[in-house]
């Protein structure tokens, strides 16, 4: 998965001896934070003896499986024939939309019946990108006028969710930039409004980031929490460039539990998130 933490072990294992600075820039360098960081190089150091790649790789998965929760993704129709609602929240450019689609596309899989929102209505190329997605898996989308409130878009989604059974709806909302204000406030207006129709919805707020952007994701997922509490994380474009320690600071940070991860740009590049694999595989 990560080619980064690759490199990092070799370069320790091609060294006679370590350059403490180097690695303590190198672990932050791979997104796992300060904190983190410092905890893993001072256990090395209190080993009191030459240190291997083993040792940073083994104490690194240490301490990552010790902070991540356990998997407890549980996506299962509702017991009240209500549908499950996903709100999905990022900037533009993370994989926001194609997320959404391949989220749709997970669970057409397993025999669920799906619907989405094209809330994104201030970016006709977001509409457009969603409608090719959802033609091309065979799932019903709604959409608004150019323009439209996003917040009464996810209203009719939601109305037509529930007329027609519909077992999950989600949300693809706007791209919005962490900074701006107002465009967080519309975020909690669409919360409030598909709580309307049923005040336990939305039932799963997920934040997209994009692995290969680092700092810049722990600092949208800050943002973002504060306006919708979230609960999930989706982490793109890990399937090389992309270090994969974002989800580790994320979460020791924010308390937001790993959801699903991004492979690629098909509709089957895209999994549940499960500790072990991960833990395994970023080293």
């Amino acid at each position: 998965m990560s080619g980064f933490f690759k490199k990092l072990i070799n370069k320790v294992r091609n060294k006679a001896e370590i350059d403490w600075d180097e690695l303590e820039a190198d672990l932050i360098a791979a997104d796992l934070g300060a904190k983190l960081t410092m905890t893993i190089v001072d256990e090395l150091q209190d080993l009191g003896r030459q240190i291997t790649a083993d040792d940073v790789s083994d104490t690194a998965k240490r301490h990552i499986a010790e902070i991540l929760p356990e998997d407890k993704l549980d996506l299962r129709p509702r017991e009240d024939g209500l549908p499950y609602v996903i709100l999905m929240v990022g900037v533009n450019g993370t994989g926001k939309t194609t997320s959404t689609a391949k989220l749709s596309q997970h669970l057409k899989s397993q025999g669920h019946s799906v619907m989405v929102a094209a809330a994104d209505t201030f970016r006709a190329a977001a509409v457009e990108q969603l409608e090719v997605w959802a033609n091309r898996l065979e799932i019903p989308l709604v959409k608004g006028a150019p323009n439209a409130d996003p917040s009464s878009v996810c209203y009719t989604a939601h109305q037509k969710a529930i007329a027609e059974g519909t077992q999950f709806l989600i949300l693809d909302t706007a791209g919005r930039l962490h900074t701006r204000h107002n465009l967080m406030s519309e975020l909690e207006k669409i919360e409030r409004t598909v709580g309307k129709q049923d005040p336990s919805a939305p039932h799963l707020k997920m934040i997209v980031v994009d692995a290969t952007t680092g700092g810049n994701a722990l600092q949208q997922a800050r943002e973002f929490n504060k306006a919708i509490a979230l609960d999930g994380l989706v982490v793109t474009k890990l399937d090389g460039s992309g270090k994969g320690g974002i989800i580790v600071s994320i979460y020791q940070e924010l308390g937001i539990a790993p959801k699903f991860i991004g492979l690629g740009e098909e509709a089957h590049q895209f999994k549940p998130f499960r500790k072990e694999e991960f833990v395994e595989d970023i080293m």
